[in-house]
């Protein structure tokens, strides 16, 4: 299936560009396969460069505001300079790698209801406007991700939101701008202590690692607040571990150790989801400015495809 959406025909009678995707499905640490097909216009133009990235929307939060932009955070140049006569047509194959902390945004075909990816495509043009193309793109779970978010599942968490925080957790090897929360509902049986889990997956090529923000409920005596907890998993763990099992352990873990894990992460202010007290995840995260790969894409044209083509897939289930 090709999801193709034209972003625009700028520049009567000039190149145009159209990139197709052999199959818009991935997973980190796959590739993206496809080609970019250019049309020459009614004159010859020079081609300076041909870029595929990949894009998505990522909150980025202030002192006292939170607001969301599109990010840039992966990119290949397909081509260099080339000479593009009038009506020529040429087909530049690519394949993408996909990083391996790149976010999932698909959970057994549905969309994470908050996640948007896109692959864009800029063709850029000597003496020129430049031209774009944006393509959907599914990126699915590894197994070890599926079978932790399956976990979740069983031990009777509801999935209620996903999201992109910019910034990067302290302690945590990472390579991207950002991190994905995958926020859930608490369970029944976790009910009395606990209000929602956030967890995160920091992935390689060698496993995961698995952050969890617990909101914890206050107790008689007691406010309440955050509870952390970091974990590693191996991806040939997949189908060797009884997850259900495994993640219950890290949750009661994780909710009796605050003391310890709140002064091992600092204590922080709270990140834009309703709980400003105790050691929110904003705490963990290193200035936003900090090594940002790509950086915010300006203009409202890859804002408006999104707005357009992605909507708010997967419901609050």
């Amino acid at each position: 299936m090709v999801f193709k959406k034209m972003l625009s025909a700028f520049g009567v009678g000039g190149p145009s560009v159209d990139t197709v995707l052999t199959n818009p499905n991935t997973r980190p640490g796959l590739t993206l396969d496809g080609q970019v097909n250019l049309v020459g216009g009614d004159a010859e133009a020079a081609i300076e460069q041909v870029v595929i990235g990949l894009v998505t929307r990522v909150e980025v939060e202030g002192h006292d505001t939170e607001y969301a932009g599109t990010m840039e955070f992966h990119r290949m140049v397909v081509s260099g300079p080339l000479q593009l006569a009038p009506k020529q047509q040429v087909s530049i194959p690519f394949q993408l790698p996909v990083p391996w902390e790149t976010p999932i945004t698909d959970v057994y075909g549905q969309r994470l209801h908050g996640m948007t990816m896109g692959l864009r495509t800029e063709l850029a043009i000597a003496r020129a406007v430049d031209k774009s193309d944006l393509d959907l793109v599914a990126v699915h779970p590894l197994p070890v991700h599926e079978r932790i978010l399956e976990a979740f599942q069983r031990l009777g968490f509801g999935f209620k939101h996903a999201d992109l925080e910019r910034g990067h957790i302290r302690g945590v090897q990472q390579t991207l701008p950002f991190y994905q929360e995958i926020e859930f509902f608490s369970a029944p049986q976790y009910a009395s202590t606990i209000r929602e889990v956030e967890l995160t997956f920091v992935t390689s090529p060698h496993g995961v690692e698995v952050i969890l923000e617990c909101d914890k409920r206050g107790g008689f005596l007691s406010a309440g607040h955050d509870a952390f907890g970091r974990y590693q998993v191996s991806h040939a763990d997949a189908d060797r571990l009884d997850w259900a099992q495994v993640v219950d352990g890290w949750l009661r873990e994780t909710t009796s150790r605050y003391g310890t894990l709140r002064s091992q992460y600092g204590a922080g202010h709270g990140h834009g989801h309703g709980h400003s007290r105790g050691s929110g995840m904003g705490g963990m995260v290193a200035g936003a400015a900090l090594g940002v790969a790509g950086g915010m894409i300006a203009g409202e044209l890859i804002e408006d495809a999104f707005e357009g083509d992605f909507g708010d897939f997967g419901g609050d289930e």
